[in-house]
């Protein structure tokens, strides 16, 4: 009687311990649902729906398999000798909601994979009641990422807050988020230049922004800003970026040629001293640092500074000359300084040859582009494979919904992506720019103080040595 007690209070304890785990489960999910925003509820209970409805759904949608081979137990239990019934099996999907939607992991089985899922992707979007459903490969082989979004990001804006601390890793480029409300983030390390196009105001002055606030507060980053819509700093967009900046250039050609020389002279010293200095040939082996920064080439309106001036008199032939120094002087920028350290980001409105010439521009493995007019400027941009992705192309989005919505190729893969990228407020910029002032240096005296020459020494070719005797 007493082992019966005992049994029954164990039984008892198990059950209590079992209502106090869902009381448990249950509560957490009430103040998760109280503390989330009126987006995110609407997610949660589109994820609740899916889960419940996603045996049945995946059925209807050919996301399923029929297995005829019994299982262990079922051949043990049979003893009748009838045929065990034929079990249907269903990829397992764990679902979690976010503000945009829902992100569901799915299992693949034997023809149920990547392909079956992306061709069910427009069946799911209708059933789960999402504007669009993508599939694609998951974080380890034999999963897939459902990614639902039920509000278009693009559509979004959205607004990016500096924290001011230095970033995790050097050269990473935060963009956005995607069309899937997917974040975007761009490797820019060892490359040697990028080009973003777009129509005035849609977004690539505070795309730039973002990328030189996130990236200020380290010391192992050192800025050069051309503005070649003013002629000073404190009447342009990067006004209040400037005292981060070791050297700016505002719209005057011979200025701005002196400053690309200097500029070049710095990379043909950083060339000649590298082995010495770092003790490699290629500064991404050890990656950028305080006496030895990623040098940032930021030239806004870039075709300011590369415009062939037509004219016969004194004063458009200087010019003419000008612009097309500064166009040679950027091309050994961009094609020489991967390696020892340099990166040239160019803006303008219409990327095409007259506005950045061709040599500079083809080299630049990075193209964004913002909403442009004309076929022709988006080809420019983005290349002519944009031609077969007419519903990625930045044609389409000069809406002014779509301010701050851009385009790109998509890493690894083909086709294009459209990214919304986040407004940052001139108040951040000025904040961010006063607070990591104090770390601006300039490159030329940080390479001076490490060799002990002048760049000009450094850039003289070494005496050869004295032929020996016969």
């Amino acid at each position: 009687m007493n082992e019966l007690n005992e049994a029954f209070d164990w039984l008892r304890g198990t059950m209590w311990l079992g209502l106090g785990l869902i009381a448990l489960w249950a509560v957490v999910w009430v103040v998760r649902y109280l503390r989330a925003s009126p987006m995110e509820r609407i997610s949660i209970r589109q994820a609740i729906r899916i889960r419940w409805g996603w045996k049945r759904l995946a059925q209807m949608c050919g996301l399923s398999v029929t297995d005829k081979m019994p299982t262990p137990l079922a051949s043990l239990t049979n003893t009748d000798g009838t045929p065990p019934k034929p079990r249907v099996l269903v990829p397992a999907l764990k679902v979690t909601p976010d503000a945009f939607g829902v992100m569901a992991w799915a299992n693949c089985l034997p023809k149920v994979g990547l392909a079956e899922f992306q061709k069910a992707a427009p069946y799911l979007a209708d059933a789960w009641r999402m504007t669009r459903v993508s599939a694609l490969p998951g974080d380890r082989p034999g999963q897939v990422l459902l990614r639902g979004v039920r509000v278009d990001p693009l559509i979004v804006p959205t607004v990016h807050v500096p924290t001011g601390r230095p970033p995790e890793e050097y050269a990473k480029w935060d963009l956005g988020v995607d069309e899937f409300g997917m974040p975007v983030v761009v490797p820019l390390r060892e490359v040697p230049g990028m080009a973003v196009g777009g129509l005035p105001g849609f977004g690539k002055t505070s795309c730039v922004n973002r990328l030189v606030c996130d990236w200020a507060p380290s010391p192992a980053v050192q800025f050069v800003f051309f503005d070649g819509k003013v002629s000073h700093a404190y009447e342009g967009d990067y006004s209040d970026l400037a005292q981060r900046a070791f050297a700016f250039c505002g719209d005057d050609l011979e200025q701005a040629n002196k400053l690309l020389k200097e500029l070049v002279q710095l990379r043909r010293a950083r060339s000649a001293s590298i082995r010495s200095v770092l003790g490699v040939k290629n500064m991404w082996h050890v990656g950028p640092s305080a006496d030895w920064p990623l040098i940032v080439i930021i030239i806004d309106e870039a075709h300011t500074y590369f415009r062939d001036h037509k004219g016969s008199d004194p004063a458009t032939r200087k010019l003419a000359a000008f612009a097309a120094d500064n166009a040679r002087l950027t091309e050994d920028l961009v094609k020489k300084g991967r390696s020892v350290g340099f990166l040239t980001v160019l803006t303008t409105q219409k990327t095409t040859g007259d506005a950045i010439p061709t040599f500079i521009r083809d080299v630049c493995p990075v193209g964004l582009s913002f909403a442009q007019k004309t076929a022709d400027a988006a080809v420019a941009a983005l290349g002519d494979d944009i031609r077969e992705w007419p519903d990625a192309s930045p044609v389409n989005l000069q809406d002014p919904a779509y301010v701050g919505v851009a385009v790109m190729s998509q890493h690894g893969r083909p086709g294009f992506v459209r990214i919304r990228t986040p407004y940052v407020a001139d108040e951040d910029a000025a904040r961010i720019a006063e607070q990591t002032a104090h770390l601006t240096q300039h490159p030329t005296r940080l390479l001076e103080n490490l060799t002990g020459r002048t760049v000009v020494d450094l850039t003289k070719p070494d005496p050869e040595p004295p032929a020996k005797a016969a």
